[in-house]
């Protein structure tokens, strides 16, 4: 008789048990550039560390951060910079290497 395999789904928030492993997730995704896949792994992240508590720190209901973090939703860059903050996280910037492909288009238009 032959073995039956037995599969669970794959959720990715089960494994973002620590700060570092928040971090290279949504350096990743961020790298991504696609704005909704960033909102989508914002929503992950927010799942394993408690939907409820982050809706409440970040000043929203809780389905409507669930809506603003689905793979349609679309959240305000105001929402954005309150979740991650109840995340724990600020946003800031930082140039790109100069062996970047944006540098190089920079130096040709110079």
């Amino acid at each position: 008789m032959p073995r039956r395999t037995t599969t669970t789904a794959f959720d990715a928030a089960s494994y973002l048990t620590s700060n570092a492993r928040v971090e290279a997730y949504l350096d990743a995704v961020i790298e991504e550039g696609d704005p909704q896949a960033f909102a989508a792994a914002l929503g992950t992240v927010a799942r394993a560390r408690g939907m409820g508590a982050i809706a409440r720190h970040a000043g929203m209901g809780r389905e409507s951060l669930y809506k603003a973090l689905s793979a349609d939703g679309n959240p305000g860059f105001g929402s954005v910079l309150r979740i991650l903050s109840a995340l724990g996280y600020t946003l800031t910037l930082k140039r790109r290497g100069e062996g970047s492909t944006a540098g190089r288009a920079r130096r040709n238009r110079a």
